[in-house]
């Protein structure tokens, strides 16, 4: 373990350079595959059900799209509590205790996908599990906040987040080429035979799980080992701070569950978006409520003076925005395999196309190129300011979607719709180039407009909101597959980048802004 650190005051240049920069770059070079991991455990459901439907999972195209979607409500869910974790429990402890917890959905899903007979229930409760993944972002980000200049939040932010959302990419080139043999011999199970319409080939659909275990354990050890606590966290014990933690935990699982059983078990009779939108306001309300009142007084009372963010108007307004970036980022790499599959895996008459894209050959492209170019938005933006790169990366977004969802309803509705292929995938790697600056822009905003003891739960709060296009975007898809409408849910989304467009020029890129960033 670590020696703790005496002092910290990245601000002063001669404390930075003697003894800051080493720690902080240490600890970033740590968080950043622990984040690439808890990326790839959340959002592997955008794979594993391309191959659950390959394979002959008794589950119909709705169930499989909610998979995803129930870990994009958990994980965005998660980062509610997670958003105010490090000034109770400190950045090692909750690194290494949330990597060590995603063993638990890893293994299981390994376990649970060796019999095609295991119930929707059992990968729903996975699917939720898997959240903790999702959850870690917002602690990660409010950690690595701390560790770095002023000067240098826009690069180092980018850095752990981008490198961290490669973690999307990595797992959809890793679990295709795991699952095509027994990587772990007779532990891996046996192996099932693909349709020869699909190749015929054996995978190990299991391996899509138990390729992560060996991984987290050896993080789990690093983050431990090698991570830092910050005096001016106060954490105290490590037991007991670890025991706060998992309460919070525990407590956003809980709000996470309830929503999960709202989604699957509550048909009230309003439309499908309706719907899912009064679960997330639900979901995100218990969460906040359980924090409130079941925590214990210290806790309770550490909440309280970081709760004062939502008194802040900028607050909602960064949420606003920063939603449209990453929200838009993650719901598409949770969406994007499927999507392909849909959109040209079946002719209109409902007959398999032949000729359509492998989803796992590209959707990984997505994913990557929007993790790569994160640094470089927060980059550009600590040279440029925050608003104007937000502003003109709006325009680009809200085109690049318009264009998507042209090529979607006349694929569609042709007779080879891969013929359309290279336009879409063009424009939807134009769409996820955006959302990747985006964020990088949108997040180097944030530590210029609030001080730092308000930025980093301001952060982990903007991500958790953000992190419900993990929810929302497959699950529009979905409904929208349904009806023969998909490219329905890109205006949709292109109408709310309008309105992202005008709130930020509003209140950040106009002359004389309310707060010019």
């Amino acid at each position: 373990m670590m020696t703790p650190v005496g002092e910290w005051n990245v601000e002063d240049s001669h404390f930075w350079e003697r003894t800051g920069k080493r720690i902080a770059v240490r600890n970033l070079l740590i968080s950043v595959p622990c984040l690439l991991l808890a990326f790839a455990i959340w959002l592997y459901w955008s794979i594993i059900i391309v191959q659950m439907q390959n394979l002959g999972f008794a589950f119909s195209s709705t169930q499989l799209y909610t998979l995803p979607a129930i870990a994009g409500l958990a994980g965005a869910t998660l980062r509610i509590p997670n958003s105010f974790m490090i000034a109770i429990s400190g950045g090692r402890n909750i690194i290494a205790i949330t990597t060590a917890l995603l063993i638990i959905p890893a293994a299981g899903v390994g376990m649970a996908l060796q019999n095609p007979n295991t119930s929707y229930l059992v990968f729903a409760v996975l699917a939720g599990f898997s959240g903790v993944g999702g959850g870690a972002f917002a602690s990660s980000m409010s950690n690595i906040s701390f560790f770095f200049p002023k000067r240098m939040q826009g690069l180092s932010l980018g850095l752990n987040a981008g490198l961290g959302n490669v973690g999307v990419s990595v797992m959809q080139v890793l679990i295709p080429w795991a699952t095509t043999f027994a990587i772990f011999g007779a532990l891996s199970g046996e192996g099932r035979q693909l349709p020869t319409a699909l190749g015929g080939e054996l995978v190990w659909i299991q391996n899509g799980g138990l390729v992560w275990v060996p991984a987290l354990l050896v993080l789990t050890i690093l983050a431990f080992t090698l991570m830092n606590n910050l005096p001016m966290h106060h954490v105290g014990s490590t037991p007991v701070a670890s025991a706060k933690m998992l309460w919070l935990e525990l407590l956003g699982l809980a709000g996470a569950a309830v929503g999960i059983g709202l989604l699957l078990g509550v048909d009230v009779g309003l439309p499908d978006l309706v719907h899912v939108l009064a679960v997330l306001v639900i979901t995100v309300c218990l969460t906040l409520l359980f924090m409130r009142y079941l925590t214990p007084a210290p806790v309770r009372k550490n909440l309280a003076t970081q709760f004062v963010i939502f008194r802040r108007k900028h607050n909602w307004v960064m949420t606003w925005l920063y939603t449209m970036t990453f929200g838009s980022f993650i719901g598409y790499s949770a969406a994007f395999p499927k999507l392909i599959q849909d959109v040209f895996g079946t002719l209109p008459d409902g007959s398999i196309n032949l000729n359509a894209p492998n989803p796992l050959h590209y959707a990984w492209l997505g994913p990557l190129v929007g993790s790569l170019v994160r640094p470089v938005g927060g980059w550009i933006s600590d040279k440029l300011g925050g608003a104007r790169v937000t502003h003109w990366n709006t325009v680009v977004m809200i085109g690049s979607a318009l264009g998507v969802a042209y090529f979607v309803k006349v694929a569609g509705a042709a007779g080879t719709p891969e013929s359309y292929w290279w336009p879409f995938f063009g424009l939807f790697m134009i769409l996820f180039i955006t959302t990747g600056i985006g964020n990088g822009s949108t997040f180097r905003m944030i530590p210029i407009i609030f001080k730092p003891e308000l930025a980093g739960p301001v952060l982990g709060w903007t991500s958790a909101i953000a992190a419900y296009g993990a929810f929302l975007i497959p699950r529009i898809f979905g409904g929208q597959i349904e009806t023969g409408t998909p490219e329905y849910a890109l205006y949709g989304f292109a109408g709310y980048y309008v309105s992202c467009l005008i709130v930020n020029w509003w209140f950040y890129a106009r002359k004389n802004a309310e707060v010019p960033c």
